[in-house]
């Protein structure tokens, strides 16, 4: 069983920046993909961000391409994703979930009760 555990939520402005951690733990976390989500009030969760431990690849949606940046430190068995240009729609509460299954790109855009394990989740809010 991995476990995951957010951290770095916060507030910023629009156009500003936030880094997440997500600190994994449990045996054979180099099969797991690591992914972001969010749900923000009143809409459905969406993945975000999600990358595959044993070679890297990851997938972005299109709502975050180009202005979020999932990575992985294996030696610290984190997994970090780097918001920049903030836009007012990406206030949320922001999880972490790992899967041991499935690439990055279904782990993302699958379905979401086949994730393996989720953290509590961070909030973030994008306010002027």
């Amino acid at each position: 069983q991995v476990h995951v555990v957010e951290s770095g939520g916060g507030a910023d402005r629009p156009g500003g920046s936030l880094i997440l951690s997500c600190a994994a733990s449990g045996v054979g976390l180099s099969n797991y993909a690591i992914g972001w989500f969010r749900q923000a009030p009143g809409k459905e969760r969406e993945g975000l961000s999600c990358i595959g431990n044993w070679d890297g690849s990851t997938y972005y949606a299109d709502s975050v391409k180009g202005r979020f940046t999932i990575s992985s430190e294996k030696d610290e068995n984190k997994v970090y994703l780097q918001m920049k240009s903030l836009k007012l729609e990406d206030t949320a509460t922001y999880y972490c979930a790992a899967d041991g299954t499935r690439s990055p790109q279904a782990m993302c855009t699958g379905d979401q009760n086949q994730v393996d394990s989720w953290g509590r989740g961070t909030l973030v809010t994008v306010s002027s």
